[in-house]
């Protein structure tokens, strides 16, 4: 790859807003996907950043395709649907999946996109929409190390921490693990705080206790906004994204017969979430859920 690639980007998200600025920024040569789901693209635009109408021609005018969409079934659309990037991609091309994945799902795609001579890592982020505008994403990667060495100074334009977590699929299957401990400690949490809440405590004695104690980390400080002023944009994440990943989570450990039973319990605490909240509730809104009693 040569010391300044064609990027193209699908998936201009609150998470790919961040990718975007931040290559621009440090002055890669960005293109990336009109779509209907973007974010304004005018900071972007105004940064030099170029746009295509379509996937195939974003494939052939990328040296390297990011992918940050949703999950395994858009990356599958963009990969292998009508239209798609495989048939356009050029040859020692990269496809970079930044997108939460199941990794049977990732690991037939690699298959086809190595057929087609080029090459696939995926990436999935941890962090916020905050950490992928300041440039600080976390990325999980599976793949050849010697494909990550190459792609490594573009991705070191938005990522703070780089970790090879092994060969593809694994960086899908790590963020996975990630999410479900995540995921679970927030819910956890929550319905503690709605308890102690219902009960008298007041939220920041139950946060001063908590953060001094036991419950002291990532997802207390997440949900901490939202306990003591009802502010719920400190963890910009969805509800129905929070099920996505643990319906993912909960299909991987059943091929791989783990178990997952405490899995299975907080995945119904944001199925009736979901239900009862939308969608695109932010999960903070959790503990309001569980307190109104619309959930048990």
């Amino acid at each position: 790859m040569s010391s300044s690639p064609r990027i193209g980007l699908i998936g201009v998200g609150l998470m790919g807003h961040g990718i975007a600025l931040n290559l621009a920024r440090k002055g890669q040569a960005l293109t990336v996907l009109e779509h209907p789901g973007n974010q304004p693209l005018d900071e972007l635009c105004a940064l030099g950043v170029a746009t295509a109408p379509d996937v195939p021609s974003l494939a052939r005018a990328s040296d390297l395709l990011i992918l940050c969409v949703t999950g395994s079934p858009q990356v599958e659309a963009v990969l292998l649907g009508e239209g798609g990037a495989l048939a356009a991609l050029a040859p020692g091309a990269v496809v970079i999946d930044c997108s939460t994945s199941l990794p049977a799902s990732t690991q037939r795609l690699a298959a086809a996109v190595q057929a087609a001579g080029a090459q696939f890592l995926d990436a999935p982020m941890t962090r916020t929409p905050r950490e992928a505008r300041e440039g600080r994403l976390n990325l999980l990667v599976g793949g050849d190390a010697q494909v990550l060495a190459r792609c490594r100074p573009v991705l070191q334009c938005f990522a703070e921490n780089i970790t090879h977590v092994g060969p593809v699929g694994t960086g899908h299957r790590m963020k996975l693990l990630h999410n479900y401990v995540s995921l679970g400690s927030v819910a956890l949490i929550a319905e503690a705080a709605a308890c102690a809440l219902d009960g008298g405590v007041a939220p920041e004695v139950f946060v001063d206790v908590l953060a001094n104690g036991g419950g002291a980390g990532a997802a207390l400080d997440r949900l901490r906004p939202f306990l003591l002023q009802h502010d719920a944009s400190a963890l910009r994440f969805a509800m129905g994204n929070a099920l996505k990943d643990l319906d993912y989570y909960g299909a991987m450990a059943d091929e791989g017969g783990a178990a997952h039973a405490i899995a299975a319990a907080v995945r119904q605490t944001f199925a009736d979430a979901v239900e009862q909240g939308g969608a695109q509730t932010l999960v903070p809104e959790l503990v309001a859920l569980l307190r109104s009693g619309r959930i048990s």
